[in-house]
Order: structure tokens, then sequence, then C-alpha cells
């Protein structure tokens, strides 16, 4: 991120590109795409890897609003650019997979009845409603695209907080919290928690030694806290003490969980921030390439898993067949990401053209 410290940025942009790994592998267990031998070598922390993108979320979107100097129209084109450049394409190309899957192959992997209702679902799911109140939907082999229907409602949250002011605030600012439902509210703390940190990073700074004891300590912590299983107790715990069983969780049932790891990635942040990792900058050029990918890689790669099982009768005893389906996801991540990730001007000044018609017509000549 330009205007950040420079090794800070890469650091940041190196926990992202790590985490949408750490996801990929969750998923290489879950999908039997590693044998229950190899899979116990590989640590399962897709989930955590998920509260990081959160946390990295608020903390790019305060970044931008307070450094960029964001007006409103231009928060909203970045992040529509962002989002749909990336989740659009590869959106249709799940249904379209989809569907050949359910048409030539047996059996299906992924629900039909979306394909069916294309035309309800494919809108539903742009405007990411998938999460909202006791929703609980994602687009045919697209597991990963409920963290979106958060963040994106995030987004729109913090716009009324950080754009509007006085009753407007209030207002827009209290509609969006009733339509965001309890499971949102849940999360919303952890992906805050990114807002404050760069709001008040800079207000406690530490001495290199620290900062480094500190960023060990975080790694430590979070290593005890997945080996000592403590991750499993806090989710059964907040299963047990939510008092609305009427409501499901579903995807916030991780919540007390979920605050613990946003500790531990706090921490972690907020002591990289003074670390000064200088030998990043050696592999500054591969780092900003590869970390460029990561959204895409987020998305595609359960993209890939599923046809592969469809189509495929994979052996997770075969070194051969993981090395294949590894290989066709970098691939698939490089080709869609040249549409996807490198293309994001054009969709930007698309949108940007849009939403200058819309603010005009609207009468909003000022951010507040």
């Amino acid at each position: 991120m330009p205007g950040l410290n420079k090794h800070y940025s890469l650091y940041l942009d190196v926990v992202r590109f790590l985490a949408s790994l750490f996801v990929v592998l969750d998923h290489f267990r879950q999908h039997q795409i590693l044998d229950d031998i190899s899979g116990r070598f590989v640590p399962e922390i897709g989930r955590e890897a998920v509260i990081i993108f959160f946390i990295l979320s608020g903390y790019v979107i305060a970044y931008t609003t307070e450094i960029k100097q964001q007006e409103l129209k231009d928060y909203v084109v970045a992040r529509c650019a962002r989002i749909y450049s990336v989740a659009l394409p590869i959106m249709l190309l799940a249904f379209v997979l989809n569907f050949m899957s359910n048409a030539y192959s047996n059996p299906a992997l992924a629900p039909s009845y979306q394909v069916a209702k294309a035309y309800f679902y494919i809108p539903f799911h742009l405007l990411f409603l998938g999460e909202l109140w006791s929703l609980s939907e994602v687009p045919p082999w697209l597991i990963p695209y409920w963290s979106l229907s958060y963040e994106v409602w995030y987004y729109i949250f913090f716009a009324t907080l950080y754009y509007l002011s006085s009753y407007k605030r209030l207002f827009f600012g209290v509609i969006v919290f009733l339509i965001l439902g309890y499971k949102l509210w849940l999360l919303l703390p952890v992906w805050m928690s990114g807002v404050l940190l760069f709001r008040y990073q800079n207000k406690y700074p530490l001495g290199i030694k620290l900062a480094r004891l500190g960023w060990v300590f975080s790694i430590v912590a979070l290593v005890f806290y997945k080996y000592s299983n403590l991750d499993h107790y806090l989710h059964m715990l907040g299963v047990s003490i939510w008092p609305f069983k009427a409501l499901p969780l579903g995807s916030a049932s991780r919540y007390l969980a979920d605050y613990s790891v946003a500790m531990i990635v706090l921490v972690n942040f907020f002591c990289a921030r003074y670390s000064h990792f200088s030998v990043l900058e050696n592999f500054s050029q591969i780092i900003r390439t590869i970390s460029s990918y990561t959204f895409t890689l987020y998305l595609v790669h359960m993209l890939v898993i599923s046809m592969w099982l469809s189509f495929y009768l994979h052996d997770p005893l075969s070194v051969v067949d993981i090395v294949r389906v590894s290989v066709l996801i970098g691939l698939s991540t490089y080709l869609i990401g040249i549409v996807t990730e490198q293309k994001k001007l054009w969709i930007s000044s698309t949108f940007d053209r849009f939403f200058s018609q819309v603010f005009r017509a609207a009468g909003v000549f000022r951010n507040r």
C-alpha cells in the first residue's frame, strides 16, 4: 500500500497471500484432496485466515479514507471496482461450470436449485445478501464467498459513519445496521478492529527489539491456540451460550474464537509495524506481483477443486493427483487473474462514469 512504511506494507502483502494459501490448504483437507495422514501435517487455520482478511479489510478502508482522502463517490467506485472485478466473473463462471457438472457429471457436487433459478440467485449474490440475518447462501462451488457477504456490508456501514454527518449518519447508519442482522453484528467488532488499529498504530510506538519480541509472541500464541484446541472449546462455548436458539449462528458460530484470533492478529500487526522487516525489500517485486492475485486465488480455488472432484476420480494418496490439482489452481488463478486483478482500471472507469451520473442526479456534490 503506497504511503505506508514500505517494510510494513510488504509484510501485510505477504500475510494476505499466506492467508489465502491457508484457506486453500484448509479446503484441501475438507474435500479430501489430501488423505488423513498427510492432512495432519497441514495447519487447519482457514477460519483464522478469514479473520486476518477481515482485519486487513478494516485497516485498508481506514487507510484509503484517511490517507487518500477519498470522496464518497471515489470510495464507492474503488470498493465496487475491487469487489466486482473479481467476484462478478468468477461467480458467473461458477454458475456455468455448475450447470455443466449437473448436465454431464454424476453426481453433481453443488445445489442445482441456484442454477435453475439463476435469474434470481445471480442478482442475489451480486448484492451480497447471502449472510444477512438467518440467510445462509453462497454461489455454487464458491464456499469462500460467504465472507464477502460480510465484508461488503461492512463497507456500506462504514461509509454511513464516515461520510455522512449529523442526522443523516444516525438515520442511514441505523438502517444499514438493522439490515446487517445478528451474524454480521457478531463479527463487526473484528472488522472494526482493523480500523482502530490503523487509527491508533502510531500512538504507542515500540522499539525494534520489543516489537520483534511481541511479533514472535503472537506467532507462539496462535500456535498454542490451535494445538491446545482452544478454538474448538470457544466454538462450543459460543454456541452453548447463544441465547437465541431460534436464530442459527451459521457462519458466525465461531464468534468467540474469532475474537481471540483477532486479538492475536492485532498484536502481530501492531508489532510488525515497528519490527522493520527490511529483508522483505529484497523480494518486493515478487511479493507485490503474487499478492495481487490473492483475491482471485481465494475464490477460484474452490471452482477448480469442485470441477476436479466432479469430473475426475481423485486419489488422495497419489502425490501426482495432488500436484495436478495444485498446478491447476495456480494456473487458473493466473489466467483468471489477468482478467480480474489486472483489469481493475477499466472496471473502475466504468463504475466512475456510472456513479458520476448517479451522484449528479441525486444532487450529491460533497462528501460531508
